[in-house]
């Protein structure tokens, strides 16, 4: 539960939510006068927890490695086989693709397991609903964009390669090269992570809204308003079964368009 809805449960009102609502009170605040105090949120647990559900995931399902896998090593290779042979493989082919698998895997789980803490009880929020999180994945996926570019082709080259449409007329260069190192080298990051935050950030408002809603219904005193609490918990639900399809759909965009701009930079020509 958020905190605004643990606020309205104590019959307080705080409706209707708003930028407020993603902004979570510090954990130790109180206990301490250290900077470090003041820094620790429902939002850094989340990502910490992330972070350690990742790697201790992997440690325990490759603790003991079998040609035979067991169960939990077969629930591992699949989520890493999964974007190996749907994003790497067909976008890059399989020399290239295996080079980038474990990125784009990690990438995807990571952003996955931050998305699903939108739909946990207790928390209902995800770090990827605030802009920092996805921009900074943006940026990560951007530099490796770029410096698989440079590599491949110089710096020059790269930047012709991107810039420069092929086959166009040269007295459209002047308007063209302007809007395609906008779009290719500028806009990249930016779209990655405000497609990622704004999917984020609306799925926790409308939870919030049914959710929120129905305290303040049954914190009315109106016996037909409070009746109608049911309803709105019961769309609660239905938004958090629907959330779920974009936590998994958005991780995915997210890690397929990162392998979409790897495979451009790598392309001979575009």
């Amino acid at each position: 539960m958020t905190d605004s809805a643990i606020v309205l449960a104590e019959g307080d009102s705080h409706f209707p939510p708003g930028i407020h609502s993603f902004d979570f009170r510090d954990w130790f605040t109180g206990l301490s006068d250290t900077a470090l105090a003041h820094m620790f949120t429902t939002i850094t647990f989340a990502v910490w927890a992330s972070v350690a559900i990742l790697i201790v995931f992997f440690l325990w399902a490759y603790r003991k490695p079998q040609i035979v896998p067991s169960k939990k090593q077969w629930l591992a290779e699949s989520a890493y086989g999964f974007i190996r042979n749907t994003v790497a493989i067909d976008q890059m082919g399989k020399k290239e693709g295996v080079k980038f698998a474990p990125y784009l895997a990690t990438l995807f789980l990571f952003i996955l397991i931050m998305n699903m803490w939108a739909i946990v009880p207790g928390v209902q929020v995800s770090p990827n609903s605030h802009i920092a999180f996805p921009a900074m994945l943006g940026v990560l996926s951007w530099i490796i964009y770029m410096a698989v570019g440079f590599k491949k082709h110089g710096f020059i080259g790269f930047l012709k390669m991107t810039c420069v449409p092929p086959g166009a007329p040269w007295f459209i260069y002047p308007l063209l090269i302007p809007i395609e190192f906008l779009q290719n080298i500028i806009l990249r990051p930016v779209t990655l992570a405000l497609r990622l935050f704004a999917n984020m950030f609306a799925g926790h408002l409308i939870l919030l809204v049914f959710i929120l809603g129905g305290f303040e219904m049954l914190n009315s005193g109106n016996i037909f308003i409070q009746g109608l609490s049911v309803f709105s918990f019961g769309m609660g639900i239905a938004m958090t079964m629907f959330e779920l399809i974009v936590i998994l759909l958005q991780a995915y965009v997210f890690t397929l368009l990162t392998g979409m701009y790897i495979q451009g930079s790598l392309a001979d020509e575009h």
